[in-house]
């Protein structure tokens, strides 16, 4: 089916608004183009996802660009000749000055216009309009209206003298005559010859950073012994998610999105129609911002059901459990939906925190047992750590990546430890945070230093959006895991004492009204200097002195720190899976490549010294790893797979060949009475990973005698 003509507008997750005009031959600017481009522009401007990532400041950008090779052959004639038929003056457009004379130059986001090929007359004069123009080698750029008896219309009789020159512009107008691009670039016409700006990007960090991320996320789709050994994905038609709080209802959310089946299982009507509501309401956001119609959404809605008792699980192809953080209560869940449940349904954790082993030892089906931890809110976040244990099955991780490529998530297998790979690496931003804090630094400034360095949220504003509530319950598994290395602050409990539990109650660090930007609360500074006074760790009890570079490296050095432990364990893959996962899950730059792409890009040597003399002023915080020491050391980047050891990977072969060796003949002996000895021969396939499609579907055969 051919393309429709018109104006489309892509935006990308960079926040760039790609804004193109399909008008062929020539992209001439009709009544309708015209239009469409104002609504386009308009919708722009007015969206809050429209943001820039190549300026040094906060502002917005679009792009225009021509499709087809040419940027616009201008004005379409055949409007004139409509007119000169009918007398009728009607016929002419009324909007182009309210398109490039108000529109554009009062556009809140600067507009760069793209210029391929030709730009004439009136797409010239939107290119003069823009706030910037970069163009491909050879474009053509001209004003020819006065071939035809015309002036330009659209404003470039005042733009172009103010480019060019006066000289030059009249030029270029009374004759007619077209400049090249390179001409161009050379009068500051043109801002930058896309061929030029090309070659000087592709050395450049930033662009070694995002290709780096961009193999990186096509890497993680390569599991040594599950996506290489010939098993097939099953297909989810039905999913139980048992809790319909914040994570069940959007992890529910993110699947009928796909059209699967799902159940939402609560412990009783209340809680039961507070999930379904959230559902209903995470849906109705989507269509208020127009990622999905209301029709959609109602058929969407329609493949929810809510259920009190485990009647809906009999036929269910996964369960997932997003229930608290307490492990009694998911050990007791995950031995009932093992009774309850078909013998192939896969038995997921969306945990952060909780070993996967401690969830699971109460059940007899460890090989089905799998970590489907989301990031909230989990409708919109696109990251899915799949964790698996030394028991977990190929075929689970398999259909497990499978499912979350169908609900549009990039899964991340890792290994089970607490806080799995993102919450493990980043455990010390937040506590890092809090010591330069309790070190007399102030906290507003913390959080503007690391929005700086390219992070969406400071770490006090993130504990302020996820609940401090549970940095209390997860504190004491940390502190158990990790206790050598924790830095201990009673900041977050003082903040909880005062009534301040972030976001969800309007208060935290920062004060949320609705409609309205956070703003810091000036107040909370009297239980900072509570904590302050009981941690008592300011030298001679005055602040610290710290640059931002300074405190940039306080807080993400002890990450990257960390990031060296779970690389050194094999919790990951590949060093480039963990790069993945901080850019998807902590929101870390992508134009930085990842925690570890940018630790090497800094240098692991620096950063070995910088924690070596932190740790002696501070204390073990900054102890650095051994791992970061030896590649320090020998002078290797961490990331170089050389380096790693992946434990992960290891355990992925053990498995496979644990399995293979379980697919046994058992004999079996017996004699009836007034026979002689029988001997059976039973063969057991459970648990075996073959079949003619190379799958097995679970079931336990025997084979008859003889």
């Amino acid at each position: 089916m051919a393309k429709k003509n018109g104006v489309t507008m892509d935006v990308g997750e960079d926040g760039v608004a790609v804004i193109t005009i399909s008008n062929p031959p020539v992209n001439s600017l009709s009544s309708s183009i015209l239009s469409e481009w104002n609504e386009k522009l308009q919708e722009a401007n007015r969206r809050s996802d429209v943001k820039a990532i190549v300026l040094t400041v906060s502002l917005n950008i679009l792009i225009i660009s021509g499709k087809g090779g040419v940027f616009s052959g201008g004005f379409d004639l055949n409007i004139f000749q409509k007119v000169h038929k009918t007398g009728d003056m009607s016929l002419m457009p009324d909007i182009s000055f309210d398109v490039v004379g108000t529109l554009m130059e009062d556009s809140r986001k600067p507009i760069v216009a793209a210029v391929e090929g030709v730009a004439l007359g009136g797409g010239f004069e939107l290119a003069l309009a823009s706030h910037a123009r970069v163009a491909a080698p050879k474009a053509q750029l001209s004003l020819p209206e006065l071939t035809l008896g015309l002036i330009p219309g659209f404003g470039g009789t005042q733009r172009l003298p103010r480019l060019v020159g006066l000289a030059k512009a009249i030029d270029m107008i009374l004759l007619s005559k077209s400049i090249s691009s390179e001409e161009g670039h050379k009068l500051g016409l043109i801002d930058a010859l896309e061929g030029e700006v090309f070659k000087q990007l592709i050395p450049s960090d930033t662009v070694k950073a995002l290709v780096h991320v961009y193999f990186a996320q096509r890497a993680i789709s390569k599991v040594p012994n599950v996506t290489d050994v010939g098993l097939k994905p099953r297909h989810m038609k039905k999913v139980a998610v048992i809790g319909g709080g914040l994570m069940g209802s959007g992890i529910a959310t993110a699947l009928l999105l796909s059209n699967i089946r799902v159940v939402i299982k609560e412990i009783n009507s209340e809680y039961l129609l507070k999930g379904i509501k959230s559902v209903e309401a995470n849906l109705n956001s989507l269509v208020s911002r127009g990622k999905m119609t209301q029709d959609k959404a109602g058929e969407a809605f329609s493949l929810l059901k809510g259920v009190l008792d485990y009647t809906e699980f009999k036929d269910v192809d996964m369960v997932i459990e997003a229930v608290i953080e307490n492990i009694e209560l998911k050990q007791n869940i995950f031995k009932e939906i093992e009774e309850v449940c078909p013998p192939h349904c896969i038995l997921a954790s969306n945990t952060s925190t909780i070993d996967l082993n401690v969830i699971g030892e109460k059940t007899n089906s460890k090989d089905r047992i799998v970590g489907a931890h989301f990031f909230s809110p989990a409708h919109i976040m696109t990251l899915l750590e799949i964790v698996r244990t030394e028991n977990t099955s190929p075929r689970v991780i398999l259909d497990l990546m499978a499912l979350g490529k169908t609900i549009k998530k990039v899964p991340v297998v890792v290994g089970n430890c607490i806080g799995f790979t993102v919450n493990r690496t980043f455990f010390p931003y937040a506590q890092a945070a809090h010591m330069l804090v309790n070190l007399g630094v102030d906290l507003f400034r913390v959080d503007s230093v690391i929005t700086s360095f390219g992070l969406p949220l400071g770490p006090f504003m993130l504990g302020d959006l996820a609940g401090h509530g549970i940095a209390i319950a997860t504190k004491d598994i940390y502190d158990k895991a990790f206790g050598d290395r924790m830095f201990r602050s009673p900041l977050t409990e003082l903040l909880l004492k005062s009534g301040r539990n972030g976001k969800i109650n309007g208060r935290g660090y920062y004060i949320y009204q609705k409609g309205s930007k956070p703003k810091p609360d000036p107040s909370v500074l009297s239980v900072v200097e509570e904590s302050r006074r009981l941690t008592n760790i300011m030298p001679g009890g005055k602040p610290i002195t710290v640059t931002d570079k300074e405190i940039v490296e306080m807080i993400l050095f002890p990450v990257v720190n960390e990031a060296c432990r779970v690389l050194d364990e094999g919790v990951v893959i590949r060093a480039s899976d963990l790069d993945v996962a901080s850019v998807l899950g902590m929101s870390f730059p992508s134009y930085r490549g990842g925690v570890l792409f940018w630790a090497d890009t800094v240098g692991p040597k620096y950063i070995y010294e910088r924690l070596k003399r932190l740790s002696e002023t501070y204390g073990d915080f900054f102890k650095p790893s051994k791992y970061l020491e030896e590649m320090a050391m020998r002078g290797m980047l961490l990331s170089d797979p050389k380096s790693s050891r992946s434990r992960l990977k290891s355990q992925l072969d053990k498995f496979t060949n644990k399995r293979k060796s379980r697919c046994i003949e058992v004999s079996v002996s017996s004699r009836r009475p007034g026979d002689q000895m029988a001997t059976h021969r039973l063969q057991v396939t459970s648990t075996c990973e073959t079949s003619d499609e190379g799958t097995n579907d679970g079931a336990t055969r025997a084979v008859p005698n003889g």
